[in-house]
């Protein structure tokens, strides 16, 4: 008999609303301060912050037509690697492009051609320094190899950079590429 007496205690009649629900105050959250006031924890950037996040690939450092990857592989040099093949081809532009494919038959699945794209860019990118250095100015067309997926970025780079030292190597004593 406890429901019984428990639906006695309930009332049946609704409590009236009231027009205003929410409080509305002048000086609302004084006490956060705003976006612009707080102060940086990271402290000032270093003056070469921006050259070391040069995250960019202009568009004028790209290979972008089919038919300018096609003149490379059909005119260019080619050289093999264990997680690239690099094929070159002189440019009279003063500066270097570049082409990346990573094609399903070599690699596979999209989310791995991705990555292998990703790697290759950044080897590409990570070698700035050494590409200055190489002269006559090339179109670089980098394919990626199934090894490529499988490691790190370092490997990559090294065997890219060990490609770049043969290549001015050659370009000095006047021999080919490969």
């Amino acid at each position: 008999m406890e429901s019984d007496n428990a639906e006695e205690n309930f009332s049946t009649k609704q409590s009236p609303t009231s027009e205003k629900t929410r409080l509305q105050v002048t000086h609302g959250h004084q006490e956060r301060t705003r976006r612009s006031e707080t102060t940086s924890s990271e402290g000032p950037q270093t003056p070469y912050a921006a050259a070391l996040l040069d995250f960019s690939f202009p568009k004028e450092a790209r290979l972008r037509k089919r038919a300018e990857f096609l003149r490379v592989y059909e005119q260019g040099e080619r050289i093999e690697g264990r997680f690239l093949t690099v094929f070159i081809l002189p440019n009279s532009l003063g500066r270097h492009r570049v082409g990346i494919t990573a094609t399903r038959k070599a690699i596979g699945k999209a989310h791995d051609r991705n990555r292998a794209k990703r790697l290759l860019r950044e080897t590409f990118r990570l070698s700035r320094l050494e590409l200055n250095e190489v002269r006559p100015s090339f179109d670089w067309v980098l394919n990626a190899r199934r090894a490529l997926i499988r490691g790190k970025l370092d490997r990559p780079l090294t065997e890219f950079r060990g490609m770049l030292s043969k290549l001015s190597t050659a370009n000095t004593e006047g021999d080919r590429i490969v």
